[in-house]
């Protein structure tokens, strides 16, 4: 059966304007922090899939990071483990890394790679260990107390953040026509394994890659005003002056700053769209309109 005129024009005209945006980013890199529904829900895994493989098809070279904690949680429940969280991270000791390793560096990891090879597409998984990708340092976190004048550090075990990204990996994978999946797992100098939050991991090795785009998928619109408005075409300025005034606050301060230090730090621009609508990595980069906030350096 034969489309209608009206969906014809419908899908010429979004051909015709997805023209412009391949044009201009053949050839640019993409890092996509993928995580939160679009990771679970099957349709989405599936679209997911099929969204890294088009872009490389059209010359786009799109490398993933990925999270992973609503599966961590439920083999560290399965295997009778207790969870603590301190300001919203993990408590990482020696047997919980062990299994964060195991899931995101295998499970996760392979799957993903899986889907998007399932689709046609050539993926490689690597953690940060792999070819010395991510370099960590130990994380602590400080606490206020009433009873005391100095704050209480917080020892988290195994919980890192970036220290360095040697990304020549990356790029002889990138230049074999291959799409990297990176687990956000570093290596200390201590020879430990660090697990690292997936949007820090995300936006530091954009800003190594030099980036065309950052996007941060999430189980939000995007960045909302006080009205629950969506927010788009941001200049860094505005979102610091969001931050100060309160706007922007509690879980989407991570993404925000995040976002904004991949732009002050190179990235051209950064996007946090909603992970729940299908196919939203290609609507964000081959439409006008796109389904999230835009934050441009």
């Amino acid at each position: 059966m034969s489309l209608t005129a009206d969906k014809a024009r419908n899908v010429a005209r979004v051909l015709s304007e997805a023209m412009p945006y391949i044009q201009r980013f053949r050839g640019r890199t993409v890092v996509i922090k993928y995580g939160g529904n679009a990771m679970t829900d099957a349709a989405l895994k599936q679209g997911f899939a099929r969204d890294i493989v088009m872009m490389k098809l059209v010359g786009i070279n799109p490398v993933v990071v990925h999270g992973g904690g609503p599966q961590i949680g439920r083999l560290l429940e399965r295997i009778g483990k207790e969870t603590h969280f301190v300001q919203g991270m993990r408590v990482t000791d020696a047997e919980t890394m062990d299994v964060v390793e195991m899931v995101l560096g295998g499970l996760v990891n392979k799957d993903i790679v899986n889907l998007i090879n399932q689709h046609g597409g050539m993926a490689v998984g690597l953690t940060g260990k792999d070819g010395d990708l991510i370099r960590a340092r130990k994380l602590t976190l400080e606490q206020g107390r009433e009873d005391v004048d100095e704050p209480e550090i917080i020892d988290l075990g195994h919980v890192g953040e970036v220290a360095s990204v040697d990304a020549s990996v990356v790029n002889m994978l990138v230049s074999g026509n291959f799409i990297p999946v990176i687990a956000p797992i570093g290596v200390g100098e201590d020879g430990h394994s660090y697990n690292i939050n997936a949007d820090l991991v995300a936006g530091k090795v954009a800003e190594v890659l030099e980036a065309e785009k950052l996007i941060l998928l999430t189980n939000t619109p995007g960045l909302l005003d006080k009205q629950d408005r969506l927010l788009t075409g941001l200049t860094a300025h505005q979102v610091d002056e969001l931050i100060a005034d309160g706007t922007i606050h509690g879980g989407m301060l991570p993404k925000i700053r995040c976002a904004l230090d991949a732009v002050k730090g190179g990235v051209r621009a950064a996007h946090i769209i909603d992970g729940r609508v299908e196919h939203a990595v290609l609507v964000e980069i081959f439409t006008d309109e796109g389904v999230g906030t835009l934050i441009r350096a």
